[in-house]
């Protein structure tokens, strides 16, 4: 069906956690689209993420504005070709702080942090993301999570522990995602991505999540 039979609607998952389908239309997913194509490519470009215990990330991830790498940010790749970071643009940051308010109204923090961090993680059909916390930043700004592409279940949890109990949601082209307040620490992961459920008219294969933050370095 082309239209669902009931539209999907703003949802609370826990205090300070708030997800909002198709905040991003069409025009803006292609528009955003094209710029991640752009901040991929080399130097500083899409690279796996390399655990302190020997691991590798399924995912691939760009970084703009502060490099991350586990677990803390750095103004150059250290962990890759060592070229400096990309930028963050100005755009995004308003992006951000209008998800935030739109997310949380007008909760502290919302729609007032100096973002100035994104991570861009690409996902294909058989990548995954284990639950971790987005706790290396000095801010507590909220979390702004923004899907293109595959669908994927995004599983939000609790701030004591990887476990239960925790909600899995439906994230897909388009959503919106934020967490802050008592949800700012929360664990997080994607246990599952959908391939093939991209927009055909978005021109993407796979699934791309920007990730908005306020580092308050």
């Amino acid at each position: 069906m082309d239209a669902e039979l009931f539209p999907r609607s703003r949802r609370e998952i826990a205090p300070g956690a708030v997800h909002l389908p198709d905040w991003l239309d069409a025009d803006r997913q292609r528009r955003l689209l094209e710029d991640c194509r752009a901040w991929a490519r080399p130097p500083a470009g899409l690279r796996r993420v390399r655990t302190p215990g020997g691991g590798t990330m399924t995912s691939r991830q760009v970084c703009l504005g502060w490099h991350w790498y586990p677990y803390g940010y750095a103004r150059t790749v250290v962990d890759g070709d060592g070229s400096p970071v990309k930028p963050f643009p100005d755009e995004l940051g308003e992006l951000a702080r209008a998800a935030a308010l739109d997310a949380l109204g007008g909760d502290p923090g919302a729609g007032g942090a100096a973002y100035d961090i994104a991570l861009i993680n690409f996902y294909d059909a058989d990548a995954r993301m284990g639950m971790h916390r987005d706790g290396d930043e000095s801010s507590d700004a909220p979390v702004v999570s923004l899907s293109l592409g595959d669908t994927c279940v995004f599983r939000f949890g609790n701030k004591e522990s990887r476990t239960r109990p925790y909600t899995d949601i439906e994230l897909r082209s388009g959503d919106l995602f934020v967490f802050g307040g008592p949800s700012r620490l929360a664990f997080h992961g994607v246990p599952r991505v959908y391939g093939g459920t991209a927009p055909p008219e978005l021109g993407l294969t796979g699934r791309l999540n920007v990730t908005l933050r306020a580092g308050g370095f």
